[in-house]
């Protein structure tokens, strides 16, 4: 296995390891209802969901430092725009999870700490949305571009990554102005092509690697 076949190995595995934060949609179910300060739901959700983000972050970092070898052989400037961006968007993503645990602590406190705890759940929210959803659409744009012009993948893959940037953007301008809930059905529909392009990406890394 040659150095090439070994790096697209690499990212393609990362980039399927950075799905493994799908669950916390359902594990953050509990700490976003109102009286979760006072309520009797489980702390262990919370913290799964913590661990995962934090691993997927650590996956995203990853992805970029393995390719970036490649992808300044392309573009130097758009590769380190690219990997910064993804250091930016891991160090939100824990950013959101200490505010979530933060909030597991002030349950100590009792119902005196329903404001403040309400307060760092909007903040994890707000921080998703940077994070988890605009960044990526900057990833999209950057690594799209990349692959685009150097014809390591199929080009098909790339131009459903900058669609996706696009329609990102859109959804995150929705939710900001409010047009729709962060979790409306409406901006998951959004999130659709940047979800394929990644998932894809990473199936096509492992399966058949770099075009020569």
């Amino acid at each position: 296995m040659n150095q090439s076949r070994k790096t697209s190995l690499a990212a393609g595995i990362l980039y399927l390891l950075t799905f493994i934060s799908i669950p916390t949609l359902s594990l953050y179910h509990e700490i976003h209802q109102p009286t979760f300060i006072q309520s009797t739901a489980p702390s262990s959700d919370v913290v799964i969901g913590g661990i995962l983000e934090l691993l997927m972050a650590l996956f995203c970092i990853g992805t970029a430092i393995v390719l970036y070898p490649v992808l300044k052989k392309q573009n130097e400037t758009l590769a380190l725009g690219f990997v910064a961006a993804r250091v930016l968007e891991a160090v939100l993503i824990f950013a959101g999870v200490a505010a979530l645990l933060t909030v597991l602590q002030l349950r100590t406190l009792g119902t005196e700490a329903t404001v403040m705890s309400r307060g760092l759940v909007m903040l994890y929210d707000r921080l998703f949305l940077i994070s988890q959803s605009f960044i990526p659409a900057i990833n999209g744009l950057l690594l799209g571009t990349l692959l685009y012009q150097s014809r390591l993948v199929p080009r098909l893959l790339p131009i459903i990554g900058i669609i996706g940037a696009f329609t990102l953007v859109a959804g995150d301008l929705a939710v900001l102005f409010g047009l729709y809930d962060q979790r409306a059905p409406e901006i998951a529909i959004t999130v659709i092509p940047i979800a394929l392009w990644e998932f894809s990406l990473g199936v096509y890394l492992v399966g058949k690697g770099f075009k020569h």
